[in-house]
């Protein structure tokens, strides 16, 4: 196929974007997402999923970007047809999270906690919901999280009010790493000045991609640096649901997940 002479680098966040929040995708999504791949137009994935939990929705979509950016934007994949997944490690991103754990641990210290090590595995500490790690998991003592090489720390305290969490993460004074609060009492954690626009933006140089042809579509707190990376010379596209901090990073609003807004903002797209 002829490479279409506008392309486009399309990079989407998955939950609460191209999936709904109930793991479902909207057909007319699906539709959208495999006509633009079929023009020739870049789509691809940036989710703070782990590379085991993002692989099977490339195939649910059934597209095969070029990149994959995984974990935060600690993780970039790039198609590999001689591995077995049919993708590589292009990048891997780590650090030692051992000053991050004991400082949030002496302010959270009934959280739970996990680690993901560089090969995708979290070794874990407290209860964590079924599903939320993947099956490539350990559940450890809370010592043995520190002194590891990891490319994501991720903290969850059900009993505070996501008000409360964020007051309390504001009030620790983080260094040296970057981070993120979810929908509910959710940390991640990434390596100091890693995230989603990082990675995507190497992406973006490696395949030669004008700014002004990027399009990013995300809901998330952890998009909010995305957003405003693409919103600056591109379009930076907020879901409907999205929380008002990560419209206000956008550029532009669809509709929510439900009512597939990814597919409304493909629809006007040749």
């Amino acid at each position: 196929m002829t490479a279409h002479p506008h392309r486009l680098l399309i990079a989407l966040d998955i939950d609460g974007t191209v999936l709904r929040e109930d793991g479902s995708l909207g057909d007319d999504t699906a539709r959208e997402v495999t006509r633009l791949a079929g023009l020739g137009h870049e789509i691809m994935l940036a989710t703070g999923r782990s590379e085991a939990m993002t692989l099977p929705v490339v195939e649910r979509l059934g597209i095969r970007p070029r990149y994959l950016v995984c974990s935060n934007g600690a993780i970039t994949l790039k198609r590999d047809p001689r591995a077995e997944l049919g993708y590589s490690r292009d990048r891997v991103e780590t650090f030692d999270p051992t000053e991050v754990l004991s400082t949030i641990r002496a302010n959270l210290p009934d959280a739970n906690y996990a680690v993901e090590d560089q090969h995708g595995v979290y070794r874990y500490t407290g209860f964590f919901p079924e599903g939320a790690l993947g099956a490539d998991s350990l559940k450890v003592d809370f010592m043995e999280l520190l002194g590891s090489t990891s490319t994501r720390v991720v903290v969850i305290s059900p009993e505070h009010a996501i008000e409360d969490f964020l007051s309390v993460v504001g009030r620790m004074g983080l260094h040296k790493v970057s981070y993120n609060v979810g929908w509910t009492a959710w940390l991640d954690i990434a390596p100091d000045g890693v995230n989603k626009s990082t990675a995507l933006d190497r992406v973006r140089r490696i395949m030669r991609i004008p700014r002004k042809r990027v399009i990013a579509i995300g809901d998330g707190r952890n998009d909010i640096d995305m957003l405003e990376w693409a919103a600056t010379h591109g379009r930076g596209i907020a879901m409907g649901q999205a929380p008002d901090e990560v419209k206000a990073a956008a550029n532009e609003v669809t509709a929510s997940a439900l009512d597939d807004g990814v597919a409304r903002v493909f629809e006007a797209i040749g």
